[in-house]
């Protein structure tokens, strides 16, 4: 039989799947259907869009849907009208799963896998029936290695591509039912990978030529191996210690984590700095825990079950800023927390909305840093929520935290002169050039001038947005680089430019202050530049 598997990018809160990242279900699932004898073959939706005409096939299974909907760079998950277009073009039958699955499909004879997809196409395709059952554990390290292979077909392989590695399923707070919004505890008990099982995947895919990976998909990184003791949740060090170290020792270009529940680092802080120093001495800088705190309203909190107090979570952004706020090699700090707010649940009012304000702002006075301040709205998957407060308070709610939070807080985090590595150049619009560097909830790096994409180069800050910096190539070559480039640099702007311009070739710091006319201008821009003459190498 033959199988293929349709990579929609998916977009949830646990697991990133939109290029340049790769998501684990549809390795798992692309695994699950080789398990079961069959030939398979994948393909993304971007390839689709490209004109590809599918091989017939006796199964296709797309994993798609957009639970966190945000901005994209260069591709975008799959539509709803794109996957039903999809449906009507195939002449067998189709498997939808993911977020798109969860909320339903309508079209005749589509089978959805809300649950587990691989679980299901494996069942499918051995029995001859539909099941929504969670695959065992020895399914999902099998499928795992068999499914590997996938990322040779991955558009962006080897380089920008960043591969998720799944570490436990489930909810340590199964039992009380979990957070309101979330589908986690509805897996039910925490089933946990074991490290040399983790430890065999990414060294195969290390050796198939993936150097960039990320641990997600878990709801807290700092529970992994974790257990329940009087109600409550106790964090193993050694084995994360375990798990971390061994990663690192296959020396991954890019290794970042995702997820960590500020309840746990608060309620057990000595276990809890023991594993984020483990972090940071075998991650890679510029990583980001994202703690769900989801409302700083005690009424929220209460009526939806949630993790933490706002008291809890302003311990744990100080305990991690104390131990992972250090500048790294990439120029980021190496461990930063961020931040996941949700509007639309249950008791929330406008007056929730000034308290997660005042909370934040209380945060950026104390002088700690929020590397990720990410607002959405709660999406009713396992209940209806009725929302009071309206639309537009929200998006002015976002527009408040961009303003007053997240710029000042990268003013601090990155000042001018800031040199990022490895800056990955994705995207030309017209005159400017957009990249990011490679690593989880990367920030959008603009130019303002024309440059080659598709390759890495060192770039320094020159400026903020909201969530976005501006910078210029490191070393700027001011001998030949375009004027916007020039205008770029801090303190110089067009007229300066021009007589930088005029002044060309320039052979270092004495023809720089003669150009500029402004010593002080020199200084500030001469750690940023070169002075290389054209052809020079």
């Amino acid at each position: 039989m033959k199988v293929v598997v349709i990579d929609g990018f998916v977009d949830e809160p646990a697991a990133l799947g939109v290029r340049p990242y790769l998501h684990p279900m549809v390795r798992a699932m692309c695994g699950a259907a080789i398990d079961a004898g069959c030939e398979v073959s994948y393909h993304t939706i971007d390839e689709i869009r490209s004109g590809l005409d599918l091989t017939r096939a006796d199964l296709y299974a797309i994993h798609a849907g957009s639970a966190v909907p945000g901005r994209y760079l260069r591709s975008m998950p799959a539509s709803r009208k794109e996957v039903l277009s999809l449906i009507d073009g195939t002449r067998s039958s189709m498997l939808v799963g993911g977020p798109m699955a969860l909320e339903g499909v309508d079209r005749e004879g589509v089978i959805l896998a809300p649950n587990d997809p691989a679980a299901t196409i494996h069942d499918l395709l051995t029995e001859g029936k539909v099941t929504m059952r969670w695959r065992n554990i020895e399914e999902w390290n099998r499928w795992m290695l068999l499914g590997a292979p996938t990322v040779l077909e991955h558009p962006d392989f080897p380089d920008p591509l960043m591969v998720e590695v799944e570490t436990y399923r489930g909810c340590l707070r199964h039992a009380g039912g979990g957070c309101s919004f979330c589908v986690e505890p509805l897996k039910g008990k925490p089933l946990f990978r074991e490290v040399d099982d983790i430890l065999e995947e990414i060294a195969l895919l290390s050796e198939m030529g993936v150097h960039n990976f990320r641990l997600g998909a878990q709801t807290c990184f700092v529970s992994y191996k974790a257990t329940v003791s009087r109600g409550e949740i106790v964090p193993d060090p050694e084995s994360v210690e375990g798990l971390l170290k061994g990663i690192s020792s296959l020396s991954p270009k890019v290794f970042h984590l995702d997820n960590a529940n500020p309840a746990v680092i608060a309620s057990r802080p000595e276990e809890s700095a023991a594993i984020l120093k483990s972090v940071v001495r075998h991650c890679t800088s510029g990583n980001v825990l994202a703690l769900g705190m989801e409302s700083a309203d005690p009424a929220v909190i209460e009526a939806n079950n949630l993790n933490s107090t706002p008291e809890q979570v302003l311990s744990a952004i100080e305990i991690i800023n104390g131990i992972g706020g250090e500048r790294g090699e990439t120029g980021l700090p190496r461990l930063l927390p961020g931040l996941n707010l949700i509007v639309g649940l249950d008791g929330e009012t406008n007056m929730s909305l000034d308290m997660n304000m005042e909370f934040l702002e209380d945060v950026l006075s104390r002088g700690l840093l929020l590397r990720r301040i990410n607002i959405r709205q709660v999406m009713g998957i396992r209940r209806d929520f009725r929302p009071k407060v309206k639309r537009s308070r929200f998006l002015r709610f976002k527009e408040e935290v961009r303003e007053r939070v997240d710029r000042p807080m990268l003013e601090t985090m990155l000042p001018v002169g800031t040199v990022l590595k490895d800056v990955y150049m994705e995207l030309r619009d017209g005159n400017r050039t957009f990249g990011r560097q490679v690593g989880s909830y990367p920030l959008l790096v603009g130019f303002n001038y024309p440059l080659e994409v598709e390759r890495f180069l060192d770039a320094a800050v020159v400026g903020w947005g909201y969530r976005s910096l501006t910078a210029v190539e490191y070393p700027l070559p001011v001998n030949h680089c375009p004027m916007a480039a020039l205008s770029s640099l801090p303190g110089v702007g067009r007229k300066r430019a021009m007589r930088l311009a005029r002044a060309r070739p320039l052979g270092g710091r004495v023809d720089l202050e003669r150009a500029l006319g402004d010593n002080t201008v020199a200084e500030g821009i001469l750690g940023m530049i070169g002075f290389d003459l054209p052809g020079e190498t």
